[in-house]
């Protein structure tokens, strides 16, 4: 079956996330080395990024990213692959508030924070196919941690696409069942498209 859609995880995907950490580390008056130190010992570990908070013993600082915080790369991609007329998603782990970011980039989006569905869970890609009205094997989903995107991915049915950056996905090995690519330029050609 032809791939119709490409949905994408957002952070460290399409969205570099280092400046919303800084920001974050200058909000709860942490130094910024290790804030990412320790979020990189709970990216090392499997453990949830949001216990760097409890593990610094500071409160959760409001933080986000903007327009400046695209990778070179993604704004481009999401361009080319609509050009090639396939549709064009932005689903993540991220509050709601995030889909405004991105809207205008992509032709669907959702969040965990509206649908009240996290990743890895079979309903988040179940939602996926439903939102699109495609089938999984029409969909191919790209993010860059092995463990909510990936493998959760491929158990639904899609293609799943790993991309190598960020920590997690320096951490993590994908499955060879994965396509693997360390840029969003290589994704055209990585799907075939």
């Amino acid at each position: 079956m032809a791939l119709k859609a490409v949905v994408f995880d957002v952070g460290e995907t399409l969205i570099d996330e280092t400046g919303m950490w800084e920001r974050a580390a200058d909000a709860a008056g942490v130094p910024r080395f290790t804030l990412m130190g320790v979020l990189g010992g709970l990216a090392a570990r499997g453990e949830h990024h949001n216990r760097v908070w409890e593990i610094l013993g500071v409160e959760h600082p409001a933080s986000t990213w903007g327009a400046e915080d695209f990778y070179p790369d993604a704004l481009p991609c999401l361009d080319d692959l609509r050009g090639r007329g396939l549709r064009v998603a932005a689903v993540g782990n991220t509050p709601a508030e995030t889909e405004e970011a991105l809207r205008g980039h992509v032709d669907v989006l959702g969040s965990s924070g509206r649908w009240w569905i996290e990743k890895p869970a079979p309903e988040f890609f179940a939602r996926i196919a439903a939102l699109t009205a495609l089938a999984p094997a029409e969909i191919a989903y790209v993010g860059d941690r092995v463990d909510n995107d990936v493998e959760p991915a491929l158990a639904a049915g899609m293609t799943a696409v790993h991309i190598r950056r960020g920590p997690w996905g320096h951490l993590h090995d994908a499955p060879p069942a994965a396509i693997h690519i360390r840029s969003l330029s290589e994704l055209p050609e990585a799907l075939r498209v």
